[in-house]
C-alpha cells in the first residue's frame, strides 16, 4: 500500500507540473479561435449519406418534366417578391373567341349618322364635321353627290335596318306595348322608311322620355294597316339588322326568316361585353363604335343606324355564324342498303 501512494504522489506532482508549464506558454502565446471542421473532414458515414442525398435529388429532378420558359422565370425571379413570383408563374388561359375591342377614345363622340357617313366616305367624324361644319350630335345625312333618284346608295338594297318606339296601352295591372313609330334605313344609313303609327287603343302611357313619341306626333300618324303592309313589303327577301329584333317584329305583328336576320343583341362577340348577358345597343355603340346615341329621348332613325355600323364593322364575324350548314351526304347509306338488298335476293 505503501509503494501504490508512494507512486501516486509523484504521478500526481508530475502532472501539476505539467499542467503550470502549458498554463505559462498559453500566457504568452495567443491561441488562434478554434477553426469549424470542414465538410471534406466529415465521418465517412455522414459523406456517404450525403452522397447518396445528393443523387436522390437528381433523380428526383430528372423525373419531373420542367418546361425551360419556367425555370429560367424562377432564376431571375428568386428576389422577386412573392406576390410578383405567383403572377409570373400564372398559367396563360388558352386563346378563345376574341371579343371586340373597347373604344378608348377620349374625343367627344360622334352621332350615328356622322360616324356612318364617315365610314362611307373614309374619313374621320371630326374631319367630315369640320368640313360640313355640322356638329358632331348631327344626324342629318346628307344625299350622295349623284342624282338621288338615281343614285344606288338611297336605295333599299339587300341589307336593310329597323327599329322601332312603342308606347303603352291597358291599365296597370295589364299594360301592353304597341307600335308608334317605325324607321328603316339601308346599308349606308339612308333612310327607307320613317313615320309615326296611330295605336287601334287608347293610350296609357306615352313613355315619351324614352320613345320621344307624344300626342302632337299622332296628327300626322298613319294607320297600323297601312304601316304593317309596307314594312312587310320591304323586308321581303333582304337581310334584316336590328337590336332585339324579335320585339319590333312583335309590334308590327310580322315574321322574318331567321337566317335572314342579324340581331346585334344576341351575336357572341358582343354577349362577352356583358358577361354573356344581353348588352345594351347603347352600350355596345359607345364601347364597340366610340358613338353616342341614347342621351335622351330614343331617335329609333339613330338606333337603326347604329345596328347598321355594328353589323358592317364585324359583317365577316355575322355571316360565318350565319353561314347555311350542308347537309350530311346519303349516298353511302343507300348504297349500303342496296348491297344488302342484293345479298337477300
Amino acid at each position: 500500500m505503501a509503494t501504490t501512494g508512494t507512486s501516486l504522489s509523484r504521478n500526481w506532482k508530475q502532472l501539476q507540473r505539467t499542467l503550470s508549464r502549458a498554463a505559462s506558454n498559453t500566457s504568452t502565446t495567443p491561441t488562434d479561435p478554434p477553426k469549424r471542421k470542414s465538410s471534406s473532414a466529415a465521418s465517412p458515414a455522414t459523406t456517404s449519406n450525403n452522397s447518396t442525398i445528393t443523387s436522390a435529388k437528381k433523380a428526383k429532378v430528372a423525373r419531373t418534366p420542367c418546361n425551360s420558359t419556367t425555370t429560367t422565370t424562377i432564376t431571375n425571379s428568386t428576389n422577386s417578391s412573392p406576390a410578383r413570383l405567383a403572377s409570373e408563374l400564372k398559367p396563360k388561359p388558352k386563346p378563345t373567341s376574341k371579343a371586340p375591342e373597347v373604344s378608348t377614345a377620349t374625343a367627344k363622340p360622334a352621332s350615328a349618322t356622322l360616324a356612318l357617313w364617315a365610314e362611307d366616305n373614309d374619313i374621320s367624324p371630326v374631319d367630315l364635321q369640320k368640313a360640313y361644319g355640322l356638329p358632331l350630335t348631327s344626324t342629318t345625312l346628307p344625299l350622295p353627290l349623284e342624282a338621288s333618284g338615281s343614285s344606288s346608295a338611297t336605295e333599299a338594297g339587300k341589307y336593310i335596318s329597323l327599329d322601332c318606339e312603342m308606347v303603352g296601352v291597358g291599365g296597370p295591372t295589364n299594360e301592353r306595348s304597341v307600335l308608334a313609330r317605325v324607321s328603316i334605313v339601308n346599308y349606308h344609313g339612308h333612310v327607307i322608311l320613317d313615320t309615326f303609327v296611330r295605336p287601334k287603343e287608347k293610350v296609357t302611357d306615352w313613355r315619351s322620355w324614352i320613345s320621344g313619341v307624344t300626342p302632337a306626333h299622332m296628327a300626322h300618324a298613319r294607320e297600323f294597316k297601312d304601316v304593317q303592309k309596307e314594312v312587310s313589303t320591304i323586308l321581303m327577301d333582304r337581310v334584316l339588322v336590328g337590336h332585339s329584333v324579335k320585339h319590333d317584329l312583335e309590334v308590327l305583328l310580322l315574321s322574318h326568316p331567321r337566317r335572314d336576320i342579324r340581331d346585334t343583341s344576341r351575336h357572341p362577340g358582343f354577349r362577352k361585353l356583358s358577361a354573356g348577358r344581353t348588352p345594351g345597343l347603347k352600350k355596345l355603340a359607345s364601347q364597340v363604335l366610340g358613338i353616342e346615341i341614347q342621351g335622351g329621348e330614343h331617335s329609333s332613325i339613330e338606333d337603326a343606324r347604329a345596328c347598321m355600323l355594328l353589323y358592317r364593322k364585324f359583317r365577316d364575324e355575322f355571316e360565318i355564324l350565319h353561314r347555311p350548314k350542308t347537309p350530311k351526304s346519303t349516298s353511302a347509306k343507300s348504297s349500303g342498303k342496296n348491297k344488302k338488298k342484293k345479298k337477300r335476293a
